[in-house]
């Protein structure tokens, strides 16, 4: 009988470690590399550096991270039967079964609650900022996201809002060139997603993603060639105009490869669905990255 008795609590011990290892990969923590873009604020505005600001910035981050992640869990409750159709969404605790939807939105409704309560607690246009960027994202997932062209326009929305509220935190303001770059690469990663989906799921698109039937490659190849340009454009005239340094312009060469290798990687080794997988696991867009921060910073550094 002791043997028996603890045989069951083990057994209850792994459901419940299973369980709560599930709730947590619903956050899906692997793509808080998007949340980064609250740190675009400090970057550019070095001189306000410290350990107060730092601190606020890392908060918010985890904040919007996980108010984020609450979205990820409202939207993966109501994709569940058609990421079952798909080859690599159907392993998500929902869709595979390891957590059931009402725990995972009584999960994501007490996380949101803290979550935001926080951020409200931490700056007031801050917390607005999460509850619009929220309620975006709900209406994303229930029906902008069906929409054809305004599904990849809210995604990019959403990397705005990022920007604005890393802003927010440390009491900086943005020039629109910067929130119109930002925009325009948000776009650049979305269409290259749609690619990505369209490609990966070739005939079968509409029985996961119905606004897939409303895309063809072509027609996403066009929208990536305007983006593209748009993009390099935008950023070579916000380093030219920008107040800090026209030294930025240095950077430019960095901007063009990295959207060049991502190009790459979308049209001759069909990647792109996940842009921050591709981040960490392709060697040079990783090694574009950390050379564009280390400009940045040698930069308004030592030439401004």
């Amino acid at each position: 009988m002791p043997t028996f008795d603890r045989d069951l609590k083990s057994s209850d011990s792994a459901e419940t470690s299973h369980a709560i290892g599930g709730l947590l990969l619903l956050l899906r923590p692997k793509q808080w590399t998007k949340n980064l873009l609250l740190f675009a604020a400090l970057l550019f505005s070095y001189e306000k550096i410290s350990l107060y600001t730092v601190g606020e910035t890392i908060l918010g981050f985890l904040l919007f991270s996980l108010v984020a992640g609450c979205v990820y869990i409202l939207n993966d409750t109501a994709d569940r039967e058609r990421d079952r159709s798909h080859p690599v969404k159907r392993n998500r605790p929902i869709a595979s079964g390891r957590v059931s939807p009402a725990q995972a939105l009584g999960f994501g409704g007490l996380l949101l609650a803290v979550s935001l309560t926080a951020a409200f607690l931490l700056n007031p246009l801050f917390g607005g900022l999460c509850v619009i960027y929220f309620g975006l994202n709900v209406a994303y997932s229930f029906k902008l996201k069906h929409v054809v062209i305004l599904d990849v326009m809210t995604v990019a929305a959403g990397f705005v809002l990022r920007a604005i509220a890393g802003g927010v935190l440390i009491k900086v303001p943005f020039t629109p060139w910067f929130l119109l770059c930002t925009l325009l690469l948000s776009l650049f990663l979305a269409i290259g997603k749609r690619r990505h989906e369209l490609v990966l799921l070739q005939n079968d698109t509409g029985s996961h993603r119905k606004v897939l039937d409303s895309y063809s490659i072509v027609l996403l190849d066009q929208m990536n060639t305007i983006v593209t340009t748009a993009a390099i454009i935008s950023y070579s005239l916000f380093t030219f105009t920008a107040d800090r340094s026209i030294h930025l312009m240095w950077t430019i060469p960095l901007v063009i490869y990295g959207m060049f290798r991502y190009l790459y990687l979308i049209h001759m080794k069909n990647k792109g669905g996940s842009p921050d997988k591709v981040l960490f696991e392709d060697k040079p867009i990783l090694i574009t990255v950390l050379l564009y921060l280390i400009s940045v910073v040698c930069i308004f550094t030592f030439l401004e």
